[in-house]
C-alpha cells in the first residue's frame, strides 16, 4: 500500500490501479465482515439462550475483530483524505474515490456505537454528496457508479 501511496502523492491512478486499490482492500475487509457478522449471530443466539459465560468471550472477540477492521478503515480513509481525492482531475475519478470513502465510513457504523454510528453515517452523507457533484455536471448515464450513487440513499436509511 505503500507504493500505492508514493504513486498517488506524484500522480493520478489509472483505472486498473484505482480499481486494484478497491480491490486489495476490499479482499483484506471480506474476511473481517464475514467474522464479525458470524460472531454476532452466536451472540444472539448465546444471549437466547442465558450462557452469560459465552457472551462475555464472544463479545470480547468481537470487539477484537472491530477494532481489527476500524484499524483497516481508518487506513484506507487516511488514504483517500491524503493523497488520490484532491489529486484527482477527471470527474470519474474524484466520484470513484468519493465513493469508495462513503463506503468505508458507511461500513464503520456497521458496529460502532449509536453515537459513533450517528457521526459515520454524517460522514458517509457528506462523501456520497460530494461524489455527485462531478456526476452532476458531467453526467456519464452509462457508468454504474452513477445509479449506486442515486440509490445509496435507500440503503444510508438502513444506518440511520
Amino acid at each position: 500500500m505503500e507504493k500505492v501511496s508514493a504513486v498517488a502523492e506524484s500522480e493520478e491512478l489509472t483505472v486498473e490501479e484505482r480499481n486494484l486499490l478497491s480491490v486489495t482492500y476490499k479482499n483484506v475487509i471480506g474476511t473481517g465482515k464475514a467474522s464479525w457478522r458470524i460472531i454476532s449471530s452466536i451472540k444472539q443466539n448465546e444471549e437466547s439462550c442465558g450462557n452469560e459465560d459465552h457472551v462475555s468471550t464472544i463479545r470480547d472477540y468481537r470487539s477484537k475483530i472491530e477494532l481489527e477492521l476500524s484499524s483497516i478503515y481508518d487506513g484506507i480513509l487516511k488514504l483517500l483524505n491524503s493523497m488520490p481525492i484532491p489529486t484527482a482531475s477527471f470527474g470519474d475519478s474524484k466520484v470513484f474515490y468519493m465513493k469508495m470513502k462513503s463506503d468505508y465510513h458507511r461500513y464503520l457504523t456497521e458496529f460502532k456505537t449509536v453515537a459513533a454510528r450517528k457521526e459515520s453515517a454524517e460522514s458517509t452523507l457528506t462523501a456520497y454528496k460530494a461524489a455527485q457533484i462531478p456526476q452532476i455536471r458531467d453526467p456519464d448515464p452509462d457508468h454504474h457508479r452513477f445509479e449506486e450513487l442515486w440509490f445509496f440513499f435507500v440503503d444510508l436509511g438502513w444506518y440511520c
